[in-house]
């Protein structure tokens, strides 16, 4: 995997373990950022705007690893996160798979099961990336919309045919189909099953 292509953020207070994973993440070819402190790391203004993962240690002093999980949710911080602890237990573990965290891993944890953990979890921030990409772009094209094609492509979504469409606009059926025709070429959508895909990955509201 490409470092330059993506970054691991390491927290943990420990210096010599911090020391030990910096090193090994980036022999195996990950860009590593790593940090003493659950605050250092807010305070960094990291934000994962490359995919990228978290590797966080549980138990430290001030904010702990689940208190900054939770922080980073609450600013809506698309982080996907790989715990390690040598003081972990299974309540806490649950905690923090429920929270949305890859893995749970206890020290000392063995290279192969670490880099296997970070491996999957940069796999999910790059599917994250693509997805939030693939939405932008389908929200820009929507937004190119006139306010006429956007009422057209909210009943053709709705399963509205073109003559009902003409009736409900108060135009004819004829040019109903240009202003279609209009709307697939300009969501790129080659089938009505297409559009109506679109219309509802973007959440689109307007009314038919």
């Amino acid at each position: 995997m490409n470092g330059d292509q993506h970054q691991v953020f390491l927290v943990d207070d420990d210096e010599s373990v911090r020391q030990a994973l910096t090193r090994l993440l980036r022999a195996s070819g990950h860009r590593v950022q790593a940090f003493a402190s659950a605050r250092e790391f807010l305070e960094s203004g990291a934000d994962g705007s490359i995919p990228a993962c978290l590797l966080l240690d549980v138990s430290m002093p001030g904010l702990d690893g689940l208190d900054l999980q939770r922080e980073l949710q609450a600013r809506d911080v698309a982080l996907p996160v790989v715990f390690i602890t040598g003081h972990g237990d299974i309540p806490m573990s649950v905690k923090a798979m429920k929270a949305g965290a890859v893995n749970f891993l206890a020290k000392p944890v063995r290279d192969s099961e670490l880099l296997a953990a970070i491996d999957e979890a940069l796999a999910r921030s790059m599917r994250e990336h693509a997805e939030r990409r693939e939405l932008d772009e389908l929200r820009r094209r929507a937004d190119t919309l006139t306010p006429r094609e956007r009422e057209v492509m909210a009943r053709v979504v709705a399963g509205r045919l073109n003559k009902q469409i003409a009736d409900d606009l108060g135009t004819s059926e004829k040019t109903v189909k240009v202003h279609r025709g209009r709307v697939m070429a300009k969501m790129k959508a080659g089938s009505l099953a297409q559009l109506v895909r679109a219309a509802e990955r973007i959440g689109f509201t307007e009314k038919p």
